[in-house]
């Protein structure tokens, strides 16, 4: 199944807005000039704050990077809480900009903590917001829409309109993620309005933009191309292409709606040269994605196929799960360590109160309370440890449950699974007669528990026999032998598995029991390549696909009651074990002919 792709569009806008004490856009000249002025050695005795505009300034992910993480080394010298705070801010913009989420959300942790210890609110407010951009980028809403709160709430502290007005975009920005689309509006209307009243014009184009995306999400296309027209203009003077090429994916969807091919095909490939030329990677997967979307409607299904993969890879290169962990180890982290500086000054404060009596009990009472404190603080840590720790054990186990032992190491250890193609596996399908008119006269328990019956003994059966299984829908069951281990039986392991279900099911239909519906099942097998992989970053699923499993799911539907249908390739392989009843030449749905055969014993 394919999930719709959409990255964040106006989280750059922060970076023109919360990053600097002026509130001014990022200029390249400035940068370059500044650079100059450093290398020549004439800014030696302003240092941090000449290194400090350059990284803000600096438009070049990896010299502002370069830049950021040499003003935080010096900065460290002198702790310069203030430069600090800068530093890993600018560092932070741009992990964020490369597409590494777990470095950009470590260093907007550090920032947030450098900016609380010169009470610095809006440096506060600036790395909260950040965060939250973060957290809606790897599409965790209930982490994002918290920091959002947080940073909004700060800068309504202040009398900054242009940080207000940013907050209040990035997150209506995440009620359009999450489909919320009145309240996307009512943000956007404030944020627009504070923008205008400031003659601010590159936050006026991420509104218009996003306005325009809200608009085409809900069918107005007029007003939507009116509005992403409006903020291209705007963006095309200011060279920000990255929102661009979000937006033209946007237009590219209003064509396809209006059924004008031509031109949504031109958008979306627009929209992919300017991400190619930027290396935005979360931009490139879905310009390959629209690209996708419009060659397969168009029933160009090879090139929509080439241009899926590239989808997939370059969404698994943003998101993975060990970005995904280390970000959830770096957010319990901070607020551990929030919650550590909590208890440091309350035994802090307890220690005042203690000196009067500590004066008059004497040495002996200030160790034993020295001692209790620290044996305190010592179950804290520990404890807190422990939670940490069996946090991972619960998230290793559950990736194990959902893929396999090998795939999951896989993507442990390189932090992505390649797609694998396997020369030869067998691939199994299976459902049960009249299974809908069972659905429509029997109550919803009732009826789950007797798929989850049944599907629970298929399971214990594959374990048997080696099989892995791909996925289950509705009442059909799928699994495979051969992956993701290649195997020389497993045609015969599908074909035994086959077999014992058969009987199970059989055996289970001459049963009375009235509180699981009987059914009979269809079963069909076919052997050939395929190629596996995973989908998606949630909920993560170990899938085959090729023209073997289409053949399998043919075999199945052209089944009988009771009956094991296999295809020729798999006979070939199993005829000198199993007997089988030849039957003919079949017409398939959109297959032509195929000889299948009745597995008899």
């Amino acid at each position: 199944m394919v999930i719709a792709h959409r990255q964040k569009a106006c989280w750059f806008i922060s970076i023109f807005c919360l990053a600097s004490t002026v509130i001014i856009g990022q200029d390249q000249k400035t940068a370059d000039s500044l650079i100059q002025v450093y290398q020549t050695g004439l800014g030696q005795f302003n240092e941090l704050a000449i290194l400090k505009e350059i990284a803000f300034n600096e438009r070049n992910p990896d010299k502002k990077l370069h830049y950021a993480e040499l003003l935080i080394s010096k900065a460290k010298i002198d702790s310069s809480y203030d430069f600090l705070h800068s530093g890993y801010l600018q560092k932070g913009y741009a992990q964020l900009f490369k597409s590494n989420l777990d470095h950009a959300l470590e260093s907007f942790f550090k920032s947030i903590e450098y900016a609380q210890r010169t009470q610095y609110i809006r440096g506060t407010a600036a790395a909260m917001i950040s965060v939250a951009d973060v957290y809606s980028q790897m599409g965790n809403s209930r982490n994002a829409v918290h920091y959002y709160n947080q940073g909004i709430q700060t800068l309504r502290q202040t009398n900054d309109s242009v940080s207000l007005a940013t907050a209040l975009l990035n997150a209506g920005d995440e009620y359009f993620n999450s489909k919320e689309y009145d309240s996307a509006i009512l943000y956007f209307t404030e944020s627009g309005s504070i923008y205008r009243k400031v003659n601010y014009p590159i936050g006026t184009a991420y509104n218009l933009g996003n306005l325009g995306m809200v608009y085409a999400a809900q069918g107005s296309d007029g007003a939507a191309e009116a509005n992403i027209n409006e903020a291209i203009a705007i963006l095309e003077e200011t060279k920000d292409y990255s929102p661009i090429a979000v937006y033209l994916t946007y237009m590219s969807d209003i064509y396809k709606r209006k059924n004008d091919f031509a031109k949504a095909l031109t958008y979306a490939q627009r929209s992919l040269t300017l991400a190619r030329q930027y290396q935005l990677k979360s931009q490139i997967s879905d310009a390959y994605f629209k690209l996708y979307e419009l060659y397969e409607g168009a029933g160009d299904h090879k090139i929509s196929l080439d241009h899926y993969r590239n989808h997939i890879i370059y969404r698994d290169s943003v998101k993975n799960v060990e970005a995904v962990q280390q970000m959830a180890d770096l957010r319990t982290n901070f607020e551990v360590s929030q919650k550590q500086v909590e208890v440091d000054l309350l035994n802090q404060q307890k220690k005042n109160q203690q000196i009067i009596v500590l004066a008059i009990a004497g040495a002996l009472l200030l160790s034993s309370l020295l001692a209790l404190g620290l044996y305190r603080r010592n179950r804290f840590i520990n404890r807190t440890k422990k939670i940490i720790e069996e946090e991972r054990n619960k998230s290793d186990a559950l990736l194990l449950n959902i893929l396999p032992e090998e795939t999951a190491k896989e993507l442990k250890d390189r932090g992505e699974v390649k797609a694998k193609k396997f020369e030869s596996v067998t691939v199994l399908f299976t459902d049960f007669k009249d299974f809908t008119t069972s659905a429509e006269r029997l109550e919803p328990e009732q009826l789950v528990k007797s798929i989850d019956y049944y599907f629970r003994a298929f399971d214990q059966i594959i374990t048997r026999y080696g099989l892995e299984k791909i996925k289950t829908i509705g009442d059909a069951y799928m699994c495979a032998g051969g992956i993701p281990v290649e195997s020389n039986t497993h045609a015969r392991d599908v074909v035994r598995a086959a077999r014992d279900m058969a009987a199970w099911v059989e055996e289970r239909f001459k049963k009375e029991d009235q509180s699981l519906v009987r059914f009979e099942m269809r079963i069909g097998i076919n052997t050939g390549p395929v190629v596996a992989g995973i989908v998606g970053t949630k909920k993560w699923q170990y899938d085959i696909w090729g023209d073997t499993v289409n053949v399998a799911s043919r075999m199945e539907t052209e089944s009988e009651p009771g009956r094991i249908n296999i295809s020729e390739s798999t006979y070939d392989l199993i005829k000198e074990e199993f007997t089988c009843e030849y039957r003919g030449e079949l017409m398939t749905k959109n297959r032509g002919s195929l000889k299948m055969y009745f597995l008899c014993d």
